[in-house]
């Protein structure tokens, strides 16, 4: 029996032998038939009018040369590659009807590309779009930072990858390395390092564990499906969008994924990645030994010519009876004019006084006579000081070539002081060269990890090390127990030892 056989029979009209059906009942019939008989089915088409519903679910169209079928997938479907127009793929799901319109559809249960070639032109699409986006641009991406403190690993905890890059960076640039373990190929590989790159980012620079200053996602080569996940739009956005400078080290060097153009540099291996974020701490410490002797040289250079233009302006100063000669001459001229001057001075005013009090009666010039006597006096008691001020301005011109010999002998004095400072700046700078004592003979011990070696209990039997001499570097073994005091002597010297040269002189040590 049919389905429709199962359906609700209705009243049988006069006249008639077949039962009526209604549209629902029809409709819902056909929709557990279709349903029964393609229950899982698997199509090959081109997909168009790809519309995405605000509720989450997708509505597509696929398609040959001859026929159609609407197709809906539901929201949250995990799918292999993301729907769009004109994209072929293949699906797999289920034939259903709708019977509000009286058509059929399938639901997708999955969907993934029908070749390469859908594949990269579906990738092409989306590199257009993130690149009109600005994506790409190289005035986004930021440049990686010279001496990294601390560095993030996003790749697989497994395989040679994280070996090859752990191992670089300890022979480079021994730092902080913070690996944050994920798959790297499969559905759940974008996700992982998606997650792995906003982790990263959400770190503080006082957390416990420390934010990474530049981040490193790295993968083996493989196929373009092994790479396909890191060709998702949602990484290439979230590895745009990172506030860490970030590297991408996936695949070989002919290997190209989405994640290589937004990160802010590409590798073509993870070692290479490694290079990239990492200095060469041996070329750091000989740069900086060549910046420390030029430092002492221009040093040198710089005292020498203060000191030649000190000795310069120097010469250039006048004489101190060359700039005291002119005052002392002048004070001579005028203290020799002095004593005339009032006395001239004095003899120009009796004059006047006489011919003014003669104009005046006897009783009249009582008074002005009184206040001439006055005058007369006042002026003969400013000339007794004046006249011993003379004696005492003379006295302090007899001082000036004294205190003109004091001075020039002050600024010599203050000229010598300033060359004795300045040579023993020079001293104290030679004092504190750091490769002073390399020149005396003597050697400075680094252990293998770089640190300098202080005592010699510190190192073990057999442990290398590196001797630096004035001249350059040497390897070096240690040898003998650090608890005796001196070194064993080898066994073949301890066997047989040397004889004595006739006479009991000491022998030649060669």
């Amino acid at each position: 029996m049919s389905d429709l056989d199962d359906a609700p029979l209705a009243s049988t009209p006069a006249g008639g032998n077949a039962e009526p059906y209604s549209v629902s009942e029809l409709a819902f019939a056909l929709k557990r038939t279709v349903e029964a008989a393609y229950g899982f089915v698997r199509l090959r088409g081109e997909l168009s009018k790809v519309t995405r519903h605000a509720s989450g679910h997708a509505y597509l169209t696929l398609k040959d040369d001859k026929a159609s079928i609407d197709g809906v997938i539901w929201k949250g479907r995990r799918l292999a590659c993301q729907p769009e127009q004109g994209l072929e793929v293949i699906v797999t799901g289920k034939i259903t009807t709708f019977p509000a319109s009286s058509k059929y559809q399938i639901v997708i249960e999955s969907l993934e590309p029908a070749g390469v070639g859908a594949l990269l032109a579906q990738l092409e699409r989306l590199k257009a779009r993130l690149a009109a986006e600005g994506l790409f641009d190289a005035a986004r991406k930021r440049p990686l930072p010279a001496m990294p403190a601390v560095i993030g690993v996003i790749t697989s905890p497994t395989g040679a990858v994280i070996r090859d890059i752990l191992h670089r960076i300890r022979d480079r640039w021994p730092c902080q390395v913070l690996v944050w373990p994920v798959v790297v190929q499969g559905d759940a590989a974008s996700g992982q390092v998606r997650a792995a790159i906003a982790g990263f980012n959400t770190l503080r620079e006082d957390a416990p564990v420390p934010r990474p200053d530049v981040l490193i996602v790295a993968r083996g080569g493989g196929s373009v499906e092994d790479l396909w996940a890191f060709n998702d739009e949602a990484l290439a956005r979230a590895a745009a969008a990172s506030a860490i400078p970030l590297i991408s080290a996936v695949g070989h060097e002919t290997d190209t994924t989405l994640i290589d153009f937004v990160s802010d540099q590409r590798a073509p291996t993870p070692t290479a990645a490694a290079e990239m974020a990492t200095p060469v701490l041996a070329e750091l410490k000989a740069g900086l030994a060549d910046s420390q002797r030029r430092l002492a040289r221009l040093g040198g250079r710089l005292i020498e010519d203060r000191r030649a233009r000190l000795t310069a302006a120097a010469r250039g100063l006048p004489r101190p009876d060359d700039v005291l000669s002119l005052a002392r001459q002048r004070f001579d001229i005028a203290a020799g004019r002095l004593a005339a001057a009032l006395e001239r001075n004095t003899q120009v005013h009796a004059q006047a006084l006489t011919r003014t009090s003669a104009r005046f009666t006897p009783g009249l010039l009582e008074r002005p006579r009184r206040l001439k006597a006055e005058r007369l006096a006042d002026l003969t008691r400013r000339f007794a000081m004046a006249a011993r001020r003379g004696p005492e301005r003379l006295a302090q011109g007899a001082r000036l070539p004294a205190l003109g010999q004091r001075l020039g002998a002050a600024l010599e004095r203050r000229l010598m002081a300033a060359q004795d400072r300045l040579t023993q700046l020079d001293k104290l700078r030679l004092s504190l060269d750091p490769n002073r004592p390399l020149a005396l003979g003597f050697a400075l011990v680094r252990r293998a990890d770089g640190s300098i070696a202080r005592q010699g209990a510190a190192l073990a039997a057999g442990e290398a090390v590196t001797l630096k001499f004035a001249d350059g570097e040497r390897g070096a073994v240690i040898d003998g127990d650090p608890n005796s005091g001196r070194p064993p002597a080898p066994l073949s010297a301890r066997a047989k030892p040397a004889p004595r040269p006739p006479g009991g002189h000491q022998g030649d040590l060669f």
